[in-house]
């Protein structure tokens, strides 16, 4: 946890969420990603390849079960410090009820899981 300046209170809870996902570019270029944390306004994923910060994307999040595809931004880039990953918070654009339905649906069973987790909405640093 984040102490002083860098303390952020979140107004939506995130919750540790690994899934699969594909990001495509506005040039149709594919860029496969991992899921690592789920709010309602956004998340946490890590690639191979950097993706700009502001670059608009589209997002196929798929749990094995459950695909949802939405719009959203990357906020901020995180090089993988030598590893080859980046990771970058991407912020959801506007939803519609079926995508808003899906994401509350991921978050109600994080929620839900006893013995795990519990949402990071205390003070965390800058990810969604």
């Amino acid at each position: 946890m984040a102490d002083g300046p860098y303390a952020v209170r979140r107004v939506n809870p995130r919750f540790s969420f690994f899934a699969d996902a594909e990001v495509t570019l506005r040039d149709g270029t594919g860029v496969r990603a991992q899921l690592a944390e789920l709010s309602s306004r956004g998340c946490y994923i890590d690639t191979l390849e950097p993706i700009p910060s502001h670059t608009k994307l589209r997002l196929r999040i798929c749990d094995g079960m459950n695909t949802c595809e939405l719009h959203g931004k990357v906020l901020y880039l995180h090089s993988g410090g030598g590893f080859g990953i980046f990771g970058m918070g991407v912020v959801f654009e506007e939803m519609d009820a079926d995508q808003q339905s899906a994401i509350e649906a991921w978050l109600r069973g994080l929620a839900g899981r006893p013995g795990k987790d519990s949402a990071k909405d205390s003070f965390c640093q800058s990810r969604i």
